[in-house]
C-alpha cells in the first residue's frame, strides 16, 4: 500500500531547495514579473504520492506557494500561448505530457523543455488506468514515457528521463501504486484545480480559481495546456497572483 511510503522521519531529507532560479528583476523585459521564487529538488524513490485531493500528504510548500502543472498536452495554439504566458513572467511549471500527443507534435514538446520547464508523464492515450489490468496499464504507462522521451530527448524507453507520472482522471489504486513506487516514479495528485474540463468563460476560470486558493492558501494547481479557455486566461491570473503575494516553486527531479 502505498500508505507505508509515508516516512515523516524523513521529513526534509526528501528535499532540498536550490536557488531562486527567476525573480522580477532577473525577466527579460518585465522587471514587474512574477517570477519563479525558488526550485524544490525532490527524490523519485523516497517521496511519496503527493497531493491532498488524493492522497495523505503534498510538498512541503510554505502558505502562498503554488507548483503550477499542465495536462494533456502538448497540443498546437494552446500550449504555445501557455508557454508564451509562463515566458513573460518567467514563471516555471511542470507539463505532464500525453505520449501520442508528444509523438504528433515533438517540436512542441521539446519546446517545452526549451523553456525550462519540467516534462512529466500522463500515460500514453489518457485511459482511466484503474479499470484495466495491472499489466495493460503498466504497458499503458510505460509507452508513455517512451513516446514522451522519444519526442523530447530523441529516445525513449520503459525508463523515464523524468520520474514524474499523474494518473488520467486520478484513477489510481494500491496495486498500480505500489508499482511505480517500487519503480522509483513519484505519483502527482493535486491539492486543487481549475476544473478546466469544463467549459466556461476564461474570466470565469479565472475567478474560480483564485476563490480556491484563498481558500487552500496555495498548493499542486492543476490546468490542461489542451484548453483554450486556460491559456486566454492565463497571462492575467499570474498578474494576480504577483498581486496577491503568490510565489511560484517549479518542481524538479533531484
Amino acid at each position: 500500500m502505498f500508505r507505508t511510503l509515508i516516512r515523516p522521519a524523513l521529513g526534509a531529507a526528501l528535499l532540498a531547495l536550490l536557488p531562486i532560479t527567476a525573480n522580477a528583476a532577473d525577466c527579460p523585459g518585465n522587471p514587474d514579473a512574477l517570477g519563479t521564487a525558488r526550485v524544490l529538488n525532490v527524490d523519485p524513490a523516497t517521496t511519496p504520492a503527493v497531493g491532498r485531493k488524493h492522497f495523505p500528504v503534498t510538498l512541503p510548500l510554505q502558505p502562498k506557494e503554488i507548483v503550477l502543472t499542465f495536462d494533456d498536452g502538448p497540443w498546437p495554439g494552446t500550449t504555445d500561448a501557455v508557454l508564451a504566458a509562463l515566458r513573460h513572467e518567467c514563471v516555471k511549471a511542470s507539463f505532464f505530457m500525453l505520449g501520442r500527443n508528444a509523438l504528433a507534435h515533438p517540436a512542441l514538446a521539446r519546446k517545452v523543455l526549451a523553456d525550462g520547464h519540467t516534462v512529466a508523464h500522463h500515460t500514453y492515450s489518457h485511459p482511466l488506468l484503474n479499470r484495466m489490468s495491472l499489466a495493460r496499464a503498466e504497458a499503458e504507462i510505460d509507452r508513455g514515457f517512451a513516446a514522451v522521451d522519444q519526442a523530447v530527448y530523441g529516445s525513449g524507453s520503459a525508463k523515464p528521463k523524468t520520474p514524474f507520472f499523474r494518473f488520467p482522471g486520478f484513477a489510481s489504486n494500491p496495486a498500480l501504486l505500489d508499482l511505480l513506487a517500487k519503480r522509483h516514479i513519484m505519483v502527482f495528485g493535486a491539492d486543487l484545480w481549475a476544473s478546466d474540463w469544463d467549459r466556461m468563460r476564461p474570466d470565469r476560470e479565472r475567478a474560480l480559481v483564485l476563490e480556491r486558493l484563498a481558500r487552500t492558501h496555495g498548493g499542486i494547481l492543476l490546468f490542461h495546456d489542451t484548453k483554450a479557455q486556460t491559456a486566454a486566461m492565463l497571462p492575467a491570473l499570474l498578474r494576480d497572483l504577483k498581486r496577491q503575494g503568490y510565489r511560484i516553486v517549479h518542481v524538479a527531479p533531484r
